[in-house]
């Protein structure tokens, strides 16, 4: 018979650690001469209310035009879900998101839409748009 209760978990745990030393990556646009668009969704973001502590859930959808850099997917996951433990309002995180995202790779355009989920008979969207959409 297998009793886990006697094992003793090591904190943190692994993936705790990878997860709080993440940082965004990026790699080069393989075509910086011709105009696209990249789309990211996040289905499962989370924080937490600085007020009550109780958690939020969210998608995070990211549509951009890159310029010189691109997202490397991992590392933008990693750094999404550092979020989870962070007592953060839906707005300060959603620009705190946007300002390291166009910090790091400095977008023709970008655009993040946040979608959290309803709490209390209320939801909430918040659209951040910055630069100019090129075609």
């Amino acid at each position: 018979m297998n009793d886990q209760s006697n094992i003793k978990t090591m904190s943190p745990l692994y993936g705790e650690r990878i997860i709080s030393d993440s940082k965004i990556i990026c790699f080069n646009n393989p075509n910086r001469e011709r105009i696209y668009q990249i789309s990211i969704e996040l289905p499962e973001f989370t924080c937490k209310c600085p007020f009550s502590g109780y958690p939020d859930f969210a998608k995070i959808n990211i549509n951009y035009q890159p310029h010189e850099k691109v997202f490397e997917l991992k590392s933008l996951k990693l750094y999404i879900n550092n979020y989870r433990d962070q007592k953060i309002s839906h707005e300060e995180v959603v620009n705190k998101i946007m300002d390291d995202l166009i910090e790091i790779a400095n977008p023709h355009w970008i655009h993040l839409n946040a979608d959290f989920n309803p709490r209390g008979n209320v939801s909430m969207k918040l659209d951040l748009i910055v630069g100019n959409k090129r075609s």
